[in-house]
């Protein structure tokens, strides 16, 4: 079987051609331009490999609801090109069966499926990068919902230690992404993550945010592990350990599970050398392949 897997990212569009072992036998690359542009050279990809159904883990937010008249639509992106567009239209002249949902619901289906998750019921993968996102398997099955799970935008304390007054967000000044994520990092000390070193002081406010989160959803999601990726967790050697150690000082012992008592194989980075997203991809376009038989 040849499974499409397109992981339709804000800055770039990454193909694959996999198999059913989760074996990536062609990628290809192209940069997020014009959406009429970017899709045509998406299109015509597919179009020459003789896929049996493809699988679309998009940036959004985007609509899921397969009775709704903007399914398969970019929504309220703050990619204004990207808005109203819809995605799997661009893809029905292929014959194939399109699957879609979210880039991170891609990575964690990837991980569950093929990397250190692979066999949890009940994960969050959070990619912590340009921006902050959730992917969230309950019970084997991605969670939707109204829309889908935005938890980059979570409310959360400020850190006492934090120089900056507020976060990044336009729409919310202390959310997980405009505290947390990359551009945030770079807006409170005038260099990007990598450029930032081992310093305590970055990486001891970056913990804090990334353990409040943590916290707040092992409270209301109630996973079995986590799965950290995304750019700034390039940074894991220093950054994880901190995360650890303040996620069990806020937890502070309330919740005592044979999860919480081994952080290190609770709270983890991705596995996948960064193709966790394609992978996903191919599951859900599996998926789809399996409703439409």
């Amino acid at each position: 079987m040849r499974l499409g897997a397109l992981e339709a990212g804000g800055t770039k569009m990454v193909c694959a051609i996999v198999d059913d072992e989760g074996h990536i036998s062609d990628r290809f690359t192209t940069p997020t331009e014009d959406p009429e542009k970017t899709l045509k050279i998406l299109y015509d990809y597919f179009a020459e490999r003789q896929i049996d159904c493809l699988g679309i883990a998009c940036f959004g937010p985007i609509d899921l609801h397969e009775d709704s008249p903007t399914y398969g639509c970019v929504t309220t992106s703050p990619k204004v090109a990207w808005r109203n567009v819809n995605v799997v239209k661009a893809f029905e002249g292929l014959g194939v069966p399109v699957g879609f949902d979210t880039d991170v619901n891609g990575s964690v289906l990837g991980e569950t499926t093929y990397g250190i998750g692979r066999g949890v019921k009940n994960c969050v993968y959070i990619t912590i990068g340009t921006g902050i996102g959730i992917g969230v398997l309950s019970e084997g099955r991605l969670l939707h919902g109204m829309l889908h799970p935005e938890g980059g935008h979570i409310l959360l304390p400020m850190s006492p230690d934090d120089p900056m007054e507020r976060g990044i967000c336009p729409n919310h000044p202390n959310c997980f992404e405009g505290l947390a994520a990359g551009p945030s990092i770079e807006k409170r000390w005038g260099k990007s993550a990598k450029e930032l070193g081992d310093r305590d002081d970055v990486w001891d406010v970056e913990a804090f945010y990334i353990a409040n989160a943590l916290v707040s959803y092992t409270m209301t999601l109630s996973p079995e592990l986590f799965i950290l990726g995304g750019g700034v967790m390039h940074k894991a050697d220093v950054l994880l350990p901190k995360v650890r150690a303040k996620y069990a000082e806020l937890m502070n012992n309330y919740i005592q599970t044979k999860q919480t008592a081994d952080l290190e194989h609770y709270i983890v980075c991705q596995s996948l050398d960064d193709n966790q997203g394609l992978l996903g991809a191919a599951e859900i376009g599996r998926m789809a392949l399996g409703k439409a038989r």
